[in-house]
């Protein structure tokens, strides 16, 4: 298994770090899964780069811990020195904006750390979202009222929800740019995080449903003895 990370998306024309980076060795998904390690890569995409003695400061970790959690993820390609400082004090920087890994592999050892990571990113996903509802109460009516929580219960193929998650790729991608030039921004921009979640439920189990014979097939009733739709 090769010591470096997946390739990378190739880099924007306007200089932005690539899309994307691929995690494919099963040590840097199971490394990438640390909570301080993944906090530290997304505060470095949203406002890196910085250093590790400002990275202690924004996450409660201690300057040590944060510069060794840096050096684990530039091993693995997720973040890279950047221009100016020296020992603790240099600057580091994210690779890309966005960390991406097989959602299936035949290696079990690939697989195993993939549903490790995911795990730990829904975790993650989780807590990002108490601390927003937590602290909603302070939010202008605006954004109260604009922000969005639920879900859709659909039935979907394999390849139709596919479909559907290259779909809501299409709709974000031509706001992304504006996380690395604010100049791009309109006024009033705040930054929003969006969680896109999709599984196959197996809270209840599907049955295939029966299908009376046609001298016991019940009529259709209407007015009230029709069922309501919910």
């Amino acid at each position: 298994m090769p010591e470096t990370p997946g390739p990378a998306s190739p880099p924007s024309p306007d200089g932005a770090p690539p899309r994307s980076i691929r995690l494919t060795d099963p040590r840097a998904l199971r490394a990438y899964a640390h909570p301080t390690r993944m906090a530290l890569v997304g505060l470095l995409r949203r406002t890196g780069p910085f250093t590790a003695t400002r990275a202690a400061e924004l996450t409660g970790e201690s300057v040590a811990s944060c510069s060794y959690h840096l050096r684990m993820l530039a091993k693995y390609g997720l973040v890279e020195e950047a221009q100016g400082g020296r020992g603790r004090e240099k600057p580091w920087r994210a690779t890309a904006q966005f960390t991406d890994w097989p959602g299936y592999s035949e290696d079990p050892s690939v697989a195993e750390a993939s549903d490790a990571l995911e795990a730990a990113v829904a975790e993650r996903y989780f807590e990002r979202v108490m601390r927003a509802k937590e602290q909603r109460h302070l939010l202008p009516r605006a954004w109260r009222e604009a922000e969005q929580f639920g879900d859709t219960f659909l039935y979907l193929t394999p390849e139709e929800l596919t479909a559907v998650g290259e779909r809501m790729s299409d709709l974000l991608r031509p706001y992304e740019g504006r996380g690395v030039d604010p100049s791009r921004r309109p006024e009033g921009a705040r930054r929003v995080s969006v969680l896109r979640i999709a599984f196959l439920d197996q809270e209840i189990p599907e049955e295939a449903p029966e299908v009376p014979e046609a001298s016991e097939a019940p009529e259709v009733a209407g007015g009230d003895d029709a069922q309501a739709e919910r």
